[in-house]
This record gives structure tokens, C-alpha cells and sequence, in this order.
């Protein structure tokens, strides 16, 4: 395929070509000159002349405007692809770090002997997961009973009046949040103290 940059050149190049020295001329100096010498017909060519440049310059700046508009658009859609293309992935890997931690929960409970190389094993595929998930700039949002409610990065799964705490205290984790730099992949899932505050 020819390079269209290299055609607009030889064009140009051509048209160049074509003109001779003396066929140039000066729109300035030719507007210096007496008009009453080269009659009025010239003095509006060379207004019309000069419009025209004007108009061409005008055009030139706003597609060179233009250009580097596009140029810092692509860039930043390029980060942005680069940062959060696997935004999809990511999330749907967060049910398996909760399952993970369910069976986590469910075997210190009932924990045996047995059982150690299992629980182990999830464990370090546990360990594995969080250290992939840190790798790509995937940030746990653990909060804990006694923080404050933050809508931007909790969702309140229900509200109950505790005694003891403040309305807007979280009084349960029901599930950990997610944050992929620093976009919300999912909130932190928790209850929410509704007690007034004395």
C-alpha cells in the first residue's frame, strides 16, 4: 500500500515544479505598491488573496488543533484499555475468592487432622488468588464493625438499631469490596447501624 504522505509530497513537488521565479510574487509587497499604478481590480485580487491565506491558515490550525485533540484521545483510551480492559475478568474472579474464604470459614469450624493438607491447600490458593489480584492493581476494600459507612465504596445491605453504636457505624461485613485502581469493581456488602445518636 503507497504511503499517502508520500503522494501529498510528490504532489506539492510537482506543483513547485511547475512555477517558475517569476511567476511568484510577494502578496505584502504586491499590496505596498501604488494602487492608482495597477488599477483597483488588482487591490481587491490582492484582499481576496489575502482572505483566502487567512482563511487556509485558520483551516490549518484548527485541523492541527484537531490532530493533536485525537492524538491525546487515543492515548488515553489506550491507558484506560491498558488499566481496566480486564475489568471483566477481574469481577468475575471475585466469587471464587469468596468461595474460597466460605471454605476457609466452614473448616476452621469443623477443622480435623485429616483435613490440614486441605485447608491448606486452599490456603495457598487463597494466598495465590490475592497475589494475582495485587499483581494487576486489584485492591481488597475489607472494612471493619465500627467504620464508617462510605456509600462510595460500601452498599448497605440492611440497617438495624445496635445499641452502643453510631447511625452509620457498619455493624456487619457481609461480603469485601473490590477496587481495580482506583474504579469501584464491587462495593463492600454491609449492615448498617440505623441508632440515632444520643
Amino acid at each position: 500500500m503507497a504511503d499517502p504522505k508520500k503522494k501529498d509530497e510528490l504532489d506539492l513537488e510537482d506543483i513547485l515544479a511547475g512555477v517558475s521565479e517569476d511567476e511568484l510574487v510577494d502578496l505584502d509587497t504586491l499590496a505596498a505598491q501604488d494602487p492608482e499604478a495597477d488599477g483597483e481590480g488588482l487591490l481587491a485580487e490582492i484582499e481576496a488573496l489575502k482572505a483566502e491565506r487567512d482563511d487556509m491558515r485558520d483551516r490549518f490550525m484548527r485541523a492541527l488543533a484537531d490532530a493533536e485533540n485525537a492524538r491525546k484521545r487515543g492515548e488515553r483510551d489506550r491507558r484506560e484499555g491498558e488499566q481496566y480492559g480486564g475489568s471483566r475478568l477481574a469481577r468475575d474472579m471475585l466469587p471464587v475468592y469468596d468461595n474460597l474464604n466460605r471454605a476457609l470459614r466452614a473448616a476452621a469450624e469443623h477443622q480435623s487432622d485429616a483435613d490440614k493438607a486441605l485447608i491448606e491447600g486452599v490456603e495457598l490458593t487463597l494466598r495465590e488468588l490475592l497475589n494475582i489480584f495485587t499483581k494487576h492493581s486489584i485492591s481488597l476494600i475489607a472494612p471493619q464493625r465500627g467504620d464508617k459507612f462510605d456509600p462510595q465504596l460500601h452498599q448497605a445491605m440492611f440497617e438495624a438499631p445496635v445499641p452502643g453504636t453510631v447511625a452509620g457505624d457498619i455493624i456487619e461485613v457481609m461480603t469485601q469490596g473490590f477496587l481495580l485502581h482506583d474504579r469501584l469493581l464491587r462495593p463492600a456488602q454491609v449492615g448498617v447501624s440505623s441508632t440515632p445518636s444520643s
